[in-house]
Parts: C-alpha cells; structure tokens; sequence
C-alpha cells in the first residue's frame, strides 16, 4: 500500500511518500519539497560481520543530471563514477545525524542511498537526504532510535526563513543546516556573516522548532507504514575477562594516557595492551579483537572519569585552556603566500597561489555550471599522524574539511570587483592531533596577509569538546585527538573577532540541549580570540605589497563593439598579443578585458596594445598611425585597425600649406593628436598640435 502524509515548511509543501517504489529494500521514501524529489532506501544485511569493532555503516547521495532536465556536459555524457564534492558533502550531512542512532555493537552491513530524482532549482535537495533516511529507516526493520529531521535556516533583512530558496540564500546573512531529535539538536552545519555566537544560537533553535513538524509525519509514516524492528542484543563480554584485563590495566593505564606526547603515549597504550594480551596466556590466543576492545573500553572510561571526576585532561590542562601556539608568515620564497600555524602536536602550513579568470574551477551542478574563484583544499598525509598509507585522492574526510575552512574563510575575502583575482590556498597538514581543520583556517588566514590579499579582517578556528554522564557536563576547549575520540562531541567554530563565519557540530550522543551550546559557544568565543591574538603577533594585517611573483591582473572596458577588432579574424589579433606579451586575455561580452600578466612591464605592453585596438579615440589621445588617404583638404591617417581620422590641411603644420603632399604622402607614418570626435564618431585630428618650434621651410 501506498502511503503520504505532508507538512509546510517555509512556505512549501514537504511530503514523504513509501510503498510505491523500491519496494525490495528494507526501507524506501520518496521525499518532495516543491518540484525537488529524492528517493531515499536503506538496507541492512542479515549476515553479521563478527571482524568489525566499529558500525558498518555507508551513505551515498547522488545526483542525477537528468533530474534538471539536462544532458551531463562530460565526453561520456553519464554521470562519472567519481562523486561531485556537493556530493560527498551530501553524504556525510545525511550521515553524522543518524550514525549515533544504531545500537552499540550493531555489526550489520548498512546502506543508506539518496538518489536526486528531479530538481526544480529553486530548492535544493540536500536537505531532504536526511529527512528520507531517517523516514526510511524508521519504517524499516533496522534497530534505529529516530527520528530526527533537518531543515537549513537563513535570515534576510533580519527575518528567519526555514528551507530558503538557492537565490534567497545569495541574500542571507546566515545558512545553517540544523538536524535534531524531538528534545535536542543532533547536528549543525554552516556559517555566517561574521555574526554574534547569540544569533547563531538563536538560528540554531529557530532551526529545531521548525523540524519538530517533520518529526511528526515520520511517526505518522511509521505508525501507517512501519514494520517491527529486528531482534538485536549487543554481545555481552565475557565478565571474567573483563575482570582480569581491568585488574591488569586499571591502575596502568593511566599513567600511559597521562603522556604528553601523542606518539609515546600511543607506544605506551599499545605495549601496555600487547604485554596484556601475552599475560593471558593460550587460552586466550584466539580472542586478541576481544581482548583489544575490553582494553579500548576500559581505556575511554579511565579517560573519561579523568574528566569528570577528577577533573584533569590527560594532557594536564585546564578545561578551557588552549595549547601552546607558535605561528610564521612568509616561510615560502617563491609562492604567493605562506604561514605556518602549530597548535601542540597540529601542525598546518597554508599556502597562497593567486591566478586569473581562467583559473577558476568550473563545476557542473544541477543548477547549471559554475564558477569558483575561491578554492580552498585540505591535503591530509600519512606521515602527519606517524602512519605508513598508500596515497590516493582526497577523501571524504578531506573534502569535508576543506570545505568548512573555505566556508569559514569566505566570508572575509574582498570584493571581486576590489580585487580581481583567483584565489586557490592549500592546507599540508604536516602533523596532526586534533582540530587540524581549524588548524587549516587559521594558517589559511595568515597566508592571504602574507599574501597582500585585503581580507576584511583575520580568521581564527577551534574545536570545542564535550563529556557528560548525564549528572555532570565538562565542556573542552582545544581538544585532542583521543579527547575527539573518547569525548561526546566534537563543535569546531571559526570567525573573526567580531563573530562566527563558520561552525561544524558532530555528537555521539542522542541530543545536546540549548544550555550546552551556549555554553561550547562562548567558551569557543574565548578560544578563537586567544588563538587571533597569538597569530597577529606572526602578522597583524595584510601586507601592502603583493609577491612578485604573483601576477598582475589588469581589467579594462572597451566599446563592445569593437570586441571583434580586439579577438581578430580567427582570434589572430588575440593570439598575437598574448604571444608578444606572455599574458593570458579574457574578453567578456560586455566589454571588460582582463588580462592576466606575470610582470607588470609585460601587462601594461598588453593593456596598450587592447586599448589601442579595443578603445574608441578620445579627445587629447595622441597615436603613431599610417597616411593611408591624400586629398586636396587633408590627409586620413588610420590610428587604429578599422579606424581613420582626417588631419585637415591646415591641421598639418603651424603655417600655411599650401599642398597636403608638401608634408606627407600615401603610406607615410604620422604622430597626431585627436582634437575631436563629432557625434557621428567622425575623428579630427591635428599634426600641428604636436608640432611647437615648426617653422616653413624657406
């Protein structure tokens, strides 16, 4: 049977449809929001996987370019196997709400598929993905505590919009996705125009009252449509090997989590588990994953009632407190910008290269190609957490991170129209113990002032940490890694010093309430403004001058009519300026050239030489041209291709001449000056006005 119910949000329709379509899967939904669908289906498998310690769990969101009406633009015309970067965001928004929701030790093969059936370009489908794969899975058979809903939040003119158009999204000060449960939030996502931590809490629970309604048609899907939920018990461990690894350990452990350094705390742990492991003796020879994870438990609970009870972090700081910080500007001779941002054991180097209009990365979208002349990319290596790894694309994981440094570096850049250039920076993350992302953001910052790139004004970021047993909530400035991975939150925040550009919120618990994020927020508030001060003593502002090896970038407007002389026949004229001054031309219909130069000696030969094709004459313009006419009142002279003036007989010497050809003849060159230009784009021009001790030949 076939099954619909429907809420409003923003002003749209949302409906979640099941049993139509992709009935063999263990949950399917249709979600539609306007002319936008996505059909949504889950499945799990029924054969555990006994090797896996963590939850096998995939979601992949894909879009169909046909779903605009469109043919894909590549040479194969599909689309590629590759995921888009939209894609792979997609993916991992859809997938950080929903994989705390899985019971423990859930060891079943799971698979959540978003697929862009139509798009009406005007709302994006994005924020349906998580929405039909929280519908999916609770109508299905597969153990999930749902539900949870997303909506995106945007603000215009100082009101709230729930789901904002893609255009009205141009005009918000502020886009935020909110995820959440019934009672608390579950994920954020986002950023904002250098706005106070109070309005972005204020968006955030905006956000969550407007999803509680979508949370009321998933309950009346799974009370039409749902079916009973699978038998699932977490494997209990064995008590008595519990008992021994815990009296081996218990008092060890400590010690070996207390060590400052990641790499010798991590020998320490793994020697320690090892000697453990030995200690156990033949009977155990076969149980060393089970061994591994009772050890790997007790290890986060030790970790964690540090925390909590005795109030320390293993690396002795306070919980507010940020480690050390040491920054450098311009390490880098020959790139455009450079800095080096180290956090503790997290190390970043950012670095700037500055190019021109053809530079920009072109992508396809289902709205349409696009162009971006901001790239930011994350590069995460082995060797920067002491691991040995084939190396391949980026990942997910450095998608993901590089996007959230652009979004948080974005907001600060300058106007196109004040500074016309490509921007592409790198992050090499040469170490890395938690927060390289917003590692990457603060060393990306530095490297645009090294740069000369006038940002309105520095960015900084930081991670923020969280344990909690219910009773008690330690919130955790600056986490470490094993923090990230024994804590119950991670909340990474960027902006400048007067407020929030961008912010990332994952938990592995159910739910945080509005009193935690407030809190994280305005302790997070007091870390970035830590963290900006210790980088301006690296480099307080851009600098004035830009790398000489940067290029030039020059724009010029022309009469467009003339954007035919400037190309040339063929593109001949083009290509021979390009050729002659080493620079790269862009000729937009309008009119605007902008051309690209490595030395400013070649782009101001470049500009010349457009303006004097491109250009119409104006009055006082002086030009070398050729006498390609004689008459008996003048002589035309071309000053530029496809364009003559007349040099009146008495505008050829300061006396009276009496024959045009007693001065020049056809095919002489001439020096005049433009006296005028008449309303029908007649051109006069003078020799005389040039001329100054002339006299007439005797």
């Amino acid at each position: 049977m076939e099954f619909s119910f429907s809420t409003e949000i923003g002003g749209e329709t949302l409906r979640l449809q099941t049993g139509k379509v992709a009935r063999q899967a263990s949950g399917a939904v249709t979600v539609q929001y306007g002319e936008t669908i996505v059909l949504v289906t889950v499945v799990s498998s029924h054969d555990e996987r006994p090797d896996v310690d963590f939850l096998p769990l995939t979601v992949e969101y894909q879009e169909r370019i046909y779903a605009a009406g469109r043919i894909p633009g590549n040479y194969f015309r599909r689309e590629i196997g590759r995921p888009s970067d939209k894609e792979t965001l997609t993916a991992r928004l859809t997938d950080r709400p929903i994989r705390p929701l899985f019971p423990k030790g859930y060891a079943f093969e799971t698979q959540v598929i978003v697929t862009v059936l139509s798009m009406d370009k005007a709302n994006d489908p994005d924020v349906l993905a998580l929405n039909g794969a929280s519908a999916a899975l609770m109508i299905s058979d597969i153990p999930f505590a749902g539900p949870v809903a997303c909506v995106r939040v945007g603000r215009i003119d100082g009101k709230w919009i729930a789901n904002p158009t893609i255009e009205e999204r141009k005009l918000s000060d502020i886009s935020v996705m909110v995820a959440g449960s019934r009672t608390g939030i579950t994920m954020v996502e986002g950023g904002g125009n250098i706005v106070s931590e109070a309005e972005m809490l204020e968006a955030i629970f905006f956000g969550h009252q407007q999803l509680q309604s979508i949370i009321d048609i998933q309950e009346k899907l799974v009370e039409a449509a749902g079916v009973p939920k699978r038998a699932f018990a977490p494997k209990e461990m064995d008590p008595d090997l519990v008992a021994k690894i815990d009296a081996a350990a218990r008092e060890r452990i400590p010690q070996a989590v207390t060590i400052r350094e990641k790499a010798k705390r991590n020998t320490a742990l793994s020697e320690l588990k090892a000697e453990i492991f030995e200690s156990l003796g033949e009977d155990y020879a076969d149980r060393k994953n089970e061994v591994s994870a009772i050890f790997n438990d007790l290890e986060k609970k030790i970790c964690r009632d540090m925390i909590l009870k005795q109030g320390r972090r293993i690396d002795g700081r306070a919980f507010d407190e940020v480690r050390p910080i040491t920054c450098e500007a311009g390490i880098l001779p020959r790139v455009h910008g450079s800095a080096l941002f180290t956090r503790g054991e997290t190390q970043v180097l950012g670095i700037l290269t500055l190019g021109s209009g053809p530079d920009e990365q072109r992508i396809e979208t289902l709205s349409g190609e696009e162009n971006r002349s901001f790239m930011l990319h994350y590069n995460f290596p082995p060797y920067s957490v002491g691991e040995v790894r084939r190396l391949s694309g980026p990942s997910r994981r450095d998608v993901g991170h590089g996007t959230l440094a652009r979004r948080a570096i974005q907001k600060v850049l300058p106007d196109k129209e004040n500074f016309d250039y490509t921007i592409r920076l790198v992050s090499e993350v040469l170490e890395s113990n938690g927060s390289s992302s917003m590692g990457t953001v603060c060393a990306a910052s530095m490297a645009l002032m090294d740069g000369g790139v006038p940002i309105k004004a520095p960015v900084s970021g930081i991670a923020m940490g969280l344990v909690t047993d219910g009773d008690t909530t330690v919130v955790l400035s600056d986490i470490l890694g094993d923090e990230d991975h024994t804590g119950d939150m991670d909340f990474k925040v960027a902006g400048t010093a007067e407020g929030i550009t961008a912010l990332q919120m994952d938990i592995k618990i159910l739910e945080l309430s509005r009193d935690i994020m407030k809190k994280a927020l305005d302790q997070a508030k007091s870390g970035r403004l830590h963290i900006l001060s210790k980088m301006q003593e690296a480099i307080s502002s851009h600098r004035d001058h830009m790398s000489p090896y940067a290029p030039h970038v020059y724009a010029i407007q022309i009469n467009p009519e003339r954007i035919g002389e400037v190309i040339g026949p063929g593109g001949k004229m083009i290509r021979a300026i390009q050729n002659e001054t080493n620079t790269q031309i862009e000729i937009n219909d309008n009119g605007i050239i902008k051309i690209a130069a490595v030395n400013k000696d070649e782009g101001d030969r470049a500009v010349q030489m457009v303006q004097d094709i491109g250009m119409d004459p104006e009055i006082g313009a002086i030009y070398e041209g050729k006498v390609v006419k004689i008459t008996d009142f003048g002589a035309f002279v071309q000053i530029k291709p496809k364009t003559d003036g007349l040099v009146h007989i008495s505008e050829l010497a300061n006396y009276r001449v009496k024959q045009v050809t007693d001065i020049v003849k056809e095919g002489d060159m001439m020096r005049v000056k433009v006296i005028d230009v008449t309303r029908d784009g007649k051109i006069k021009l003078s020799r005389k006005a040039l001329l100054t001790d002339d006299k007439k030949p005797e």
